[in-house]
């Protein structure tokens, strides 16, 4: 199934909110049609083990909060987790406690208002191709380092959902057999190697084995291993800790790893790296491009696609998930049809017109 940002939507006024919703937080912002962000809100997101229903309370007092200050016309969410094809129920949300939940019609019913779930790596992806880093690039496989790794896919400007809603689960493609062992059940998937996760479990084992080279974190920590963060060896490798910047090298090189395989299966034009691990910027994607090099398939005789930063850091999502819920309100016919990414429509010859 793909969802199309050509058609004269692009000629569609009007505002629409999107909401994020995290493991640990909802961030919600009215969005314009140029994907800017007018105001924004943010709450904590109960605890996971309350009640959907708490959770949809808590989007609802949002969006209420945004609309009594702004004329929206519809609502996007980006829901962490699986969303089905109709981008109605939340098939699986692995941190908060929905299970084929109907969202879409519970949200809609509460806040008479067109509604859309789509998952947030979608809902990221589509806001970075169209006004992000991937703006004016008809091919983009944009992956997020976070916790995890999400990812998703947009082919010849649209978006690439898969037959059940659920493609762009990179983080769990087997890069090393038998490895380590994932949350998803498998071993040795991508994001045991790549993510933030793999960052701080490889620095707390460093440390925990009183390697001298890990003092610099032992220091920060005082003394305890456990303390150890993503975040925490993100900021000492851009101050020049020796070990820091090893184990960022270390997650790029499997970022580049993952990247060739991806290459191999979708040949993009541009690779988009967004999420939290991203912001260590070329620590990162630096030795991510060498790795790439190295593991492309027909390196040398083959194009190689550009691998950037993202650009719109954490409003990725819900500028995204407005543009989406925008994108599937009935279309007005005014002015010149626009194709793909923006690009004039070719016009139709009507029967018996010279050429």
């Amino acid at each position: 199934m793909v969802i199309s940002w050509g058609g004269d939507r692009l000629y569609q006024r009007g505002l629409a909110i999107g909401v994020d919703i995290g493991g640990s937080k909802v961030a919600a912002g009215v969005v314009n049609p140029a994907g800017r962000v007018l105001e924004r809100v943010r709450t904590e997101t109960p605890d996971r083990s309350k009640s959907p229903k708490v959770v949809e309370d808590t989007i609802v007092g949002v969006v209420e909060e945004l609309r009594r200050r702004h004329p929206v016309r519809a609502v996007g969410i980006g829901a962490a987790g699986f969303v089905d094809e109709q981008r109605a129920n939340v098939l699986f949300a692995p941190h908060l406690s929905w299970r084929e939940e109907p969202l879409r019609d519970a949200l809609r019913d509460r806040l008479e208002l067109p509604v859309v779930v789509e998952n947030d790596a979608n809902a990221a992806a589509w806001a970075e191709a169209r006004v992000g880093a991937g703006r004016g690039a008809s091919d983009v496989v944009v992956v997020n380092l976070g916790t995890g790794i999400g990812g998703a896919v947009v082919i010849d400007g649209e978006l690439y959902r898969g037959r059940h809603g659920i493609a762009g689960e990179f983080g769990h493609m087997t890069v090393v057999p038998g490895g380590h062992r994932c949350e998803c059940g498998n071993r040795g998937c991508w994001e045991q190697y790549a993510s933030g996760n793999a960052v701080t479990r490889e620095a707390r084992e460093m440390a925990a084995a009183d390697s001298p080279v890990a003092r610099a974190l032992l220091s920060a920590v005082a003394g305890d291993p456990r303390l150890i963060t993503g975040p925490l060896v993100s900021e000492l490798a851009a101050e020049g800790d020796r070990a820091c910047v090893e184990l960022m090298e270390e997650a790029g090189t499997w970022l580049g790893v993952g990247l060739a395989n991806l290459a191999a299966a979708f040949d993009p034009e541009l690779f988009v790296i967004g999420g939290g691990v991203s912001e260590s910027g070329e620590l990162l994607l630096a030795p991510a491009r060498r790795a790439f090099r190295r593991s492309l398939t027909g390196r040398g005789y083959r194009p190689e696609a550009r691998i950037e930063a993202a650009e719109l850091g954490n409003e990725a999502g819900l500028i995204g998930a407005a543009d989406l819920a925008r994108d599937a309100l009935p279309r007005r016919r005014q002015g010149r049809r626009q194709g793909r990414i923006g690009r004039p429509a070719r016009r139709r010859r009507r029967p018996g017109a010279p050429e």
